[in-house]
């Protein structure tokens, strides 16, 4: 690499006045919304200055080239100096930032890609740098491709444990085309951050935690200059730039002060305006641009991903859901080069580790650290250049559901397979159970439910889950359970399947995986009673096909039974009964979980919580007035 070169003086003073152009930007953008955190973006001046017009390799006409640099402000709350960067780039106009924040624009309060040049929304703070991760992990390893990630991480989010997941991932997988970028300002929102201008803790941490780090002035040009070359010539490990800052800088009587987090500068505007304009040299056009793109990176596509092989089972074999996830994901990964799965250590438990048996290079151990695991996809997962698959128990996802949903706000199109779903599990616990899983992938905007209850179907979530747009999360279960699908049965996602019918039925039982296991149970049971139970697998949750179970129900007299591995609250009977709630003589019963469950043997914890074939037909005779 060649030797590094100061900036002229010329470059640097440029440098120097684009970041107070930067902050003047800021004010006014924030002035027109009445809202908005110009502090915040005041102590990132110069750090935005040198990356976007001195670092950063990236087209304004092609804002997420796979082949550019990327950038994360995991700072989201100071936007406004992101969207100036752009504006000041040539990308948009500067008077479209007086827009900020207005239900017209997509200059959003906190960033999110609506806006062609951000790849991941943030805001809620500590995500950005699992992210980040991702990004830098997919260029490394997968691209095989030089362009760089820049993450700009506030010292208030620091506190969050998921920065040091992240810290601890991109340090053990030599990430040393990441730097990561403390904006040190010393003030959070209601208070000092915890270490202020500690700087040697800081470091401490950062080198403990295996990182080239930097302390600096963040806000001398020139240094920052230097330390952002040093950090290319860096490898084998990921670079840390700790800039000590002040919040507010350059703005008289607020720099430095508690209070101002989160405001407008009001009647203050004009004067701190005016005296940021009395230290400039210029106030432009200035002689900057971005840095061409210097790299390359391969043709990608991730369309009509199929399984390289049907679904081979026989009916009445019993397999675990949980293993037929992995031996589809596999064969997904023979079909297509850029299916990629990431697990949480519990690979041998979700059978994602079939995957790693077959592909190796394109598995990622994430270890115990659930927010960065799916940071981590949701990173890999930017501009198309992975179809990710994110497994672990289905429980232990509910501790990244702000990554999840910040997912989805980032029009994410990670996939998520959770096992271990439900009391079924046995022995293990309540701590292991996922009982809340569909409810919360229900209620993410734009997703995909499915709840396959046999191998075949499972097969076929996987492959539909890979070819969807959105978050798609594919619940899987610890038992063995018959396979009750031909090897060649279609899926489609929300479209029911019904399984046991009649033309003399009396009720409609909707179950999933062990549950549909149970209801046939039931079934049998009721028929010798002389009842006779229709009963359907809906496959997908969301969309649920509302359509096959009105009609279906209309023809066993309204009456419906829904009986689910899971509380009472949000999961399969909340589905069914939400759709058929405008409905005329429809009568939905709803067994499920309805307390926190103990250790035990999954039959007899299925019998205690209710949701066994038992308690099923004992339901049914209940609603039709029977003795049980």
């Amino acid at each position: 690499m060649a030797k590094y070169h100061c900036p002229d003086s010329k470059t640097l003073q440029s440098l120097g006045d684009m970041a107070n152009q930067l902050r003047i930007d800021s004010i006014r953008a924030t002035q027109a919304s009445n809202s908005g955190h110009p502090t915040s973006c005041a102590s990132a001046a110069e750090i935005m200055s040198v990356l976007f017009f001195h670092q950063m390799r990236y087209s304004t006409e092609f804002p997420r080239d796979p082949a550019s640099d990327r950038f994360v402000m995991s700072k989201g709350h100071a936007c406004p100096i992101l969207y100036a960067a752009w504006a000041e780039a040539g990308l948009f106009s500067v008077e479209e930032l007086l827009n900020l924040r207005k239900l017209s624009s997509d200059l959003e309060g906190h960033p999110t890609p609506r806006l062609n040049f951000i790849d991941v929304a943030t805001g809620s703070l500590g995500q950005g740098l699992g992210c980040a991760a991702g990004m830098a992990y997919t260029g490394k390893y997968f691209d095989k491709a030089d362009y760089r990630v820049y993450c700009l991480i506030g010292d208030g989010e620091s506190a969050e444990g998921s920065i040091w997941e992240a810290l601890a991932f991109s340090s053990f997988y030599k990430l040393d085309n990441l730097v990561a970028i403390f904006d040190i300002n010393r003030l959070g929102q209601s208070d000092p951050a915890m270490l202020q201008h500690h700087m040697d803790m800081y470091e401490a941490r950062l080198k403990a935690f295996g990182w080239e780090t930097y302390v600096v002035d963040g806000h001398d040009v020139e240094v920052l200059c230097k330390a952002l070359y040093d950090a290319s010539t860096v490898k084998g490990r990921p670079t840390c730039i700790l800039a000590k800052t002040y919040k507010g800088r350059g703005f008289p009587d607020i720099e430095d002060m508690l209070n101002w987090h989160g405001k407008p500068l009001g009647d203050k505007a004009d004067k701190v305006i005016a005296h940021i304009k009395e230290n400039m040299q210029s106030q432009g056009p200035f002689d900057l641009r971005p840095q061409s793109i210097t790299t390359s990176v391969p043709t990608v596509d991730i369309t009509n991903i199929h399984l390289d092989k049907p679904p081979n089972y026989k009916i009445g074999e019993e397999v675990a859901t949980r293993l037929a996830y992995g031996v589809a994901l596999a064969k997904l990964g023979s079909n297509n080069s850029r299916v990629i799965a990431l697990d949480g250590d519990t690979k041998n438990s979700t059978f994602s580790d079939k995957f790693k048996a077959a592909h190796p290079d394109r598995y990622i151990e994430c270890f115990i650290a659930e927010q960065n695991l799916v940071g981590v996809a949701i990173g890999c997962a930017t501009r198309d250049r992975t179809v990710a698959f994110c497994s672990t128990f289905a429980a232990f996802f509910s501790r990244a559901f702000d990554q999840i949903r910040m997912g989805a706000i980032s029009q994410t199109n990670v996939n998520f397979a959770g096992s271990h779903a439900g009391v079924s599990i046995g022995e293990d616990g309540p701590s292991q159970m996922a009982l809340e899983d569909l409810a919360m992938f229900r209620s993410v905007p734009g997703s995909t439910v499915f709840y396959p209850s046999d191998a075949v179907s499972c097969e076929r979530a996987v492959e539909l889950a890979a070819n969807t747009k959105g978050v798609c999360f594919i619940r899987t279960s610890r038992p063995n359970i018959a396979t009750i699908y031909a090897n060649d049965e279609t899926f489609e996602i929300g479209k029911a399947k019904v399984v046991r019918k009649s033309n003399k039925d009396h009720v409609t039982i909707i179950g999933c995986c062990v549950t549909l296991v149970e209801a046939m149970k039931a079934a049998d049971k009721l028929a010798i009673d002389g009842v006779h139970a229709r009963i359907i697998d809906p496959f997908t949750l969301k969309p649920l096909d509302a359509a096959t179970i009105l009609s279906n129900a209309r023809e066993t007299g309204g009456l419906i039974v829904t009986v689910e591995d899971h509380y009472e609250w949000g999961g399969l009977g909340d589905a069914v009964a939400g759709a058929l709630s405008e409905e005329k003589d429809i009568t939905i019963k709803k067994l499920a979980v309805k307390e926190v469950p103990r250790s035990g043997k999954p039959a007899e914890l299925m019998e205690k919580y209710g949701i066994s074939a038992n308690c099923i037909v004992k339901a049914v005779h209940s609603m039709l007035k029977l003795d049980a």
